[in-house]
Parts: structure tokens; sequence; C-alpha cells
């Protein structure tokens, strides 16, 4: 507050605006007991643009909660990207198509759209170590979690394990209903390794409880014919392979390790280039072996 001389000699009182720091620390509680916390922090600069360039409160708020908005859903993500629990970050522009020249990028890029969660397909990547099965199968997911859903990603192993440890049925519960509720779930290295006489009932609850809700990607060294061993029941393995193909599509890749480019294990001159084959929705399952 200070004091100016009118022209008749009567002192008057006039007004300094208060400074953007202030009116911030007046704002702050405000705005965290409504959820924008996002806002504390851009409205500085707001609150400054706005006296310099003197804007309407419609453009100021509109600007503020732009920013906010936008601070939110970057936040978001980071959060679900930490939730999915991936190996190693990836993203299908680090993918390597020029060493898988028959993995053509545009029919990879059908499952990068929110379509791939809208129609909760299915995607098996099959083959040998190697192959880039877990790259492709962490690149889909993490582009559905940047736009805005939610993945998990869990190796058979891992599962099997977490499987043993559970020894009643709210907790085999408790391990399975994440799992069951997120939007993409990654299933990745099944069949690598023996597991346990309970993966394959879980493996069944898994793949039947997001038939036709939530997609499903799984990764795999055996061919669907060999899932039989794996979950060691066929008929078992007849029904979890039916419904991944029912809305999914397999991929089977072939040729050399990635880990092994430009290098061979005897001297000699390095594979030829891979090949992948895709396998459109049948109208059955194939047989299964007894």
């Amino acid at each position: 507050m200070s004091a100016d001389v009118a022209p008749a000699g009567r002192a008057v009182a006039t007004t300094t605006p208060a400074s953007p720091a202030s009116q911030t620390h007046d704002l702050r509680p405000v705005l965290e007991r409504v959820g924008l916390h996002q806002s504390v922090a851009v409205l500085p600069a707001h609150l400054d643009r706005a006296s310099r360039e003197e804007r309407s409160y419609a453009d100021f708020l509109q600007g503020v909660l732009e920013e906010a908005a936008t601070a939110r859903a970057a936040a978001q993500v980071q959060r679900h990207m930490r939730e999915a629990g991936f190996p190693f970050a990836a993203t299908i522009e680090q993918f390597d198509f020029r060493f898988r020249p028959d993995l053509k990028r545009q029919v990879v890029l059908r499952y990068l759209d929110a379509t791939f969660v809208e129609q909760a397909r299915s995607l098996a990547l099959v083959g040998a170590p190697g192959l880039g099965k877990t790259m492709l199968a962490i690149c889909v997911a993490t582009k559905q979690v940047q736009l805005g859903y939610t993945a998990r990603f869990v190796t058979a192993q891992h599962l099997a394990n977490q499987l043993g440890r559970a020894t009643t049925a709210v907790g085999r519960q408790r391990l399975l209903t994440p799992l069951l509720a997120c939007d993409v779930l990654v299933l990745d290295e099944l069949g690598y390794l023996p597991t346990s006489p309970a993966f394959g009932p879980a493996l069944y609850e898994l793949v039947a409880g997001r038939y036709e809700r939530r997609p499903t990607v799984l990764t795999s060294n055996k061919s669907l014919t060999e899932w039989g061993a794996i979950v060691q029941d066929a008929s078992r393995a007849a029904a979890i392979v039916d419904r991944i193909l029912h809305h999914g599509d397999v991929f089977y890749l072939k040729g050399p390790s990635y880990r092994l480019k430009g290098r061979s294990l005897d001297g000699a001159a390095p594979d030829a280039p891979a090949l992948a084959t895709m396998i459109h929705t049948p109208t059955t399952a194939p047989a299964m072996p007894a």
C-alpha cells in the first residue's frame, strides 16, 4: 500500500499488484485440495504472462489447465511404465527391421494403435532365442501404455515360481487378479523352462479370463503344437490356443540371433536373413500332441 497526493492535496491509497509468487502461495492450498497439483508448478509463469499480455480470464484458465493436463498425462504414463515391470525399455523405432526383412513394419504397426486393445486381440511370437520376440512384445505394450492403457509383463517362469509360493486360493487369486485386470498382458518365455503342474490351469485362467475382454501378448520358443507339453495337458493347451487364435495372430520368427549378429560359432559366414511367417486367424486350433 502506498500514498499518493490527489490534485486537491488529499492523500489517496493505491494498491500494488501482488507478485506471481505471492499469488501462487495463496492459491496453492486450494489447488491441492481440488487435486490440481500440476497447476501449482505452472501457475507462476501463467500469472506473469497474463499480467504482461493482459490476457482474458478464460485464456489464462485454459492455459493453466491445458498445461496441467499434459503434465498429469505424462506422469500417468511414467507411473504405468513402472507398474508394467518391463525388463528393459524398447520402442518400435529401436527395432531393426533390416535384420528381419520378412517381418514387415506395416504389419507390426497394426498392433501399435488403440484398436489392439479395443478389439481385445491376441498376439503370439514364436521362435528360437535371440530373434527379438521379447523386444517386440515390449514395443507393443509400451506403445499401448503411451496411449493411456495399463500393462503388465511377466515371464512364464516367474509366474510359475509365484504360483508355487501361493499356498492358498486367496493367495493365488491375489497373484492372478492384476494380470487379469491390466489392459495389456505380456507373458514372456513360455516353454523355456519346465513349470509346475499349477502353471497350466493358471495360464488357462489368464487366457480365458482375458479372452474377448483384453489383449494378451505371448512369446515362446515352442510351436503351438508343443504347448500341450508346456501346460501338461493336451486338452487344456488346445483350449488356450483356440482362444488365442480366434481373435489374434501368430508370428513364427526364424533366422540368426540378434545377439550373434555378424558373428558365427564355427567361423562360417552368418546365416541367411531371417524369415517370419504369419498365421492368420484359423477357424479351429491345431491338433495338440498327446
